[in-house]
């Protein structure tokens, strides 16, 4: 499986759990990547529900890390 394998499973079971949510991508080599995703704080912990496993099982069979890491898109940015 190529990492772009990888990412295009996780972010379909990334809007399989939250349709509108936004997947943003980084590569951070040929078998990592960080998906920062942007959705309602109603459906944070649907998306982390559906992306737990996978990511598990992602690494541990495909030697793909692929991290998620789930945001309020309603947040206020933080002032810094």
């Amino acid at each position: 499986m190529s990492l772009d394998d990888a990412i295009k499973q996780m972010t379909a079971a990334i809007k399989a759990a939250c349709a509108n949510a936004e997947v943003k991508m980084a590569k951070m080599s040929d078998e990592e990547a960080r998906l920062s995703v942007y959705a309602p704080a109603s459906d944070m912990q649907k998306i982390k529900d559906a992306t737990f496993q996978l990511a598990i099982e992602l690494l541990n069979k495909e030697g793909m890390d692929i991290q998620v890491f789930v945001y309020d898109k309603d947040a206020p940015p933080l002032k810094g």
